[in-house]
């Protein structure tokens, strides 16, 4: 079992971004605003994937990824671009779309 270091994150997040972490469950973590998302790795601690919102504009999701790699790389991480997103509000629940 992998332990995810939430704090790493956190930190990297805060450092490229200057924001908080507002939510986090299981493997995913989503900062104030969820312009992205960042999600785990199944099994190792030094890969992690970036979703972007699908109402992120372009040129904020490559300045946004951009800090978020060097970010990560400075706490010994890989960070990959992996696709879009979208949240819908379900009642009680969120419902969360890969696109």
């Amino acid at each position: 079992m992998i332990i995810r270091d939430l704090e790493k994150v956190r930190a990297s997040i805060k450092e490229a971004t200057d924001l908080d972490v507002a939510y986090a469950y299981d493997d995913l973590v989503f900062p104030e605003h969820a312009a992205f998302m960042i999600e785990f790795d199944a099994e190792t601690d030094k890969k992690l994937y970036c979703y972007f919102h699908v109402d992120c504009l372009p040129d904020s999701k490559t300045e946004i990824l951009d800090q978020l790699t060097q970010s990560f790389k400075k706490r010994g991480c890989k960070l990959f671009s992996k696709g879009l997103f979208s949240l819908n509000q379900k009642g009680e629940e969120i419902e969360i779309r890969f696109v």
